[in-house]
């Protein structure tokens, strides 16, 4: 006789996610995350099944700069590869996922990291697999097209009891390949995503209580742009510049600029048409993006407007924390970001810790907005952008700009010093501490570039880093490491994190490695002699 009971089981063991609706999705994620504290509570108790599934899938808007090119989407995979630092755990396995095969010597290059720990043992317990697919397409979509593939990977998973997913930021997709594998997600339900936005985020400080710029969300169109610039110029009409944002736009690629001087003077009847005009020669500040794809982009996913904070001192922290699976809010870090680009709100990379001047001021609003989201069932790591203000008596003011729901540019430096030297963060005095109580600071960029760093290989970078003494030193823990390694030769650029015991030395560890790398790649495109 079969049972209710029994026919359930069998249904659920022959479903496909072909077969499933968002809904039926939705509620098999569900369960699956229910076993996320368990497999979080059995983390580094040494058990031998343990495992982690690493797929770094840059899912993110296309108006990220580089996203059209196969190689640059590779060189942000493998980003991610501070993660095997998390080997030095003695049991732990990790399947580590990428679009193209990884160069054997980036792998070799981050296991010598590992302190206390012999390379081939930690490499016997890591797994690569690359999907052999360069398109510039996310690595979650190619793997998803490839059902025997994810069955590979679902095998070498010891005991789906004791592993789970982590990706870099989590979509539908990511949630997909979370049920294909049939393991939980450390990141957050792709179905809180609008908390991330930049409709959703303003919104969220608003009911928080957070300080933020005036501005108007969930606008669709430039028209819904001007009318809500003509509210802000109402509201007060000195403002002289604002900015377009995106809702989905991440390192300030789906931003734009817009110059309001004059306007807010004008007579009513003529100010609109000005508004107007100014909107339409905004500056982008991702210059490969075509106005005319913005603009679509704007209508069909939304964006918003927000006062640009200006001042004699701005600078642009954030604040790093994570959610756990018992709802408990940490916070991790403070950066102070390095912004670049045509107006100065790109991300290139970030300084560790942020200055205590204002670390805390940052800090207290960021752990509310964390406590809120944790409420509203966020897990894993996030960070909330601030803008920073010193007045002329020499206070400060934050006001928070933006939230990502995801691993960002700052999350790959901290970790990485975190795991190479078991220190902390002390939020209370905003410095980052060894277990010996050696305090370090790190200086980090995705973007060390230029035409020049072509004439580079893979192999000259690692001869650059012997003869020059740019590795990280393991007894003195401070000095480089190097990432984003394969993008060096046809992009010329290549991502580094310096550690130093101070901010002076850290900041001249970067430097100095960044010229050391360009007189390197000076010399290499050199010509020579012709033989005789």
């Amino acid at each position: 006789m079969t049972t209710v009971d029994d026919a359930t089981r069998t249904a659920s063991t022959t479903a496909t996610l072909s077969g499933l609706d968002e809904d039926a999705r939705n509620l098999r994620f569900d369960r699956l995350q229910e076993r996320m504290p368990s497999v979080w509570d059995a983390m580094r108790l040494g058990l031998e099944d343990e495992s982690v599934v690493v797929i770094p899938s840059v899912t993110l808007s296309r108006a990220v700069p580089g996203s059209g090119s196969g190689s640059m989407a590779q060189a942000f995979e493998e980003r991610f590869l501070f993660l095997l630092l998390l080997l030095r755990q003695p049991r732990l396995r990790m399947v580590y996922v990428s679009s193209m095969p990884i160069d054997p010597r980036i792998i070799e290059y981050y296991l010598a990291l590992l302190p206390g720990v012999i390379p081939s043992h930690a490499h016997a317990r890591l797994t690569m697999v690359p999907v052999g697919d360069a398109s510039p397409r996310p690595l979650s979509v190619k793997l998803l097209e490839r059902p025997r593939l994810l069955e590979r990977i679902a095998g070498l998973i010891p005991n789906r009891g004791r592993s789970h997913l982590i990706p870099y930021n989590t979509t539908e997709l990511e949630r997909d390949l979370a049920l294909e594998l049939g393991i939980p997600m450390y990141g957050s339900d792709p179905r809180l995503a609008d908390l991330g936005t930049k409709t959703g985020c303003r919104r969220l400080f608003g009911e928080v209580g957070v300080p933020y710029p005036l501005g108007a969300e969930d606008l669709h169109g430039l028209d819904e742009v001007v009318d809500a610039i003509g509210g802000l110029l109402d509201a007060r009409p000195t403002i002289g510049q604002v900015i377009v944002k995106l809702n989905d736009g991440v390192s300030g690629a789906g931003n734009a600029l817009v110059d309001l001087g004059g306007v807010g003077g004008l007579p009513a009847p003529e100010r609109r048409s000005a508004i107007a005009e100014r909107v339409d020669g905004m500056r982008l500040e991702a210059q490969d993006v075509p106005f005319a794809a913005y603009v679509a982009k704007l209508e069909s996913d939304g964006g918003i407007v927000e006062e640009r904070i200006v001042g004699e001192e701005l600078l642009s922290p954030s604040v790093q924390l994570r959610s756990l699976p018992d709802g408990t809010v940490e916070l991790l870090s403070t950066h102070d970001q390095l912004l670049g680009g045509a107006s100065g709100q790109s991300y290139l990379g970030c300084v560790f810790p942020a200055d205590p001047a204002y670390s805390r001021l940052i800090s207290e609003p960021a752990t509310a907005i964390g406590e809120r989201l944790a409420a509203e069932g966020v897990l894993g790591r996030f960070a909330v952008d601030f803008v920073t203000m010193r007045d002329a008596a020499g206070g400060w003011s934050a006001y928070a700009i933006e939230l990502n729901l995801r691993k960002g540019g700052t999350t790959h430096p901290f970790l990485t010093l975190q795991f190479l030297t078991d220190g902390r963060y002390d939020a209370e005095t905003g410095r980052f501490l060894t277990p010996e109580g050696a305090e370090k600071h790190l200086v980090a960029t995705d973007h060390l570039e230029g035409e020049e760093l072509r004439a580079l290989s893979i192999g000259d970078l690692f001869d650059v880093v012997a003869r020059h003494g740019l590795h990280f030193d393991q007894s003195r823990q401070t000095g480089i490491v190097f990432h984003m390694i394969s993008s060096i030769t046809e992009h010329g650029r290549v991502g580094m994190t310096a550690v130093g015991d101070t901010p002076e030395q850290a900041m001249e560890l970067y430097e100095r490695a960044g010229r050391v790398l360009f007189d390197e790649a000076r010399l290499a495109a050199s010509e020579r002699p012709l033989p005789d």
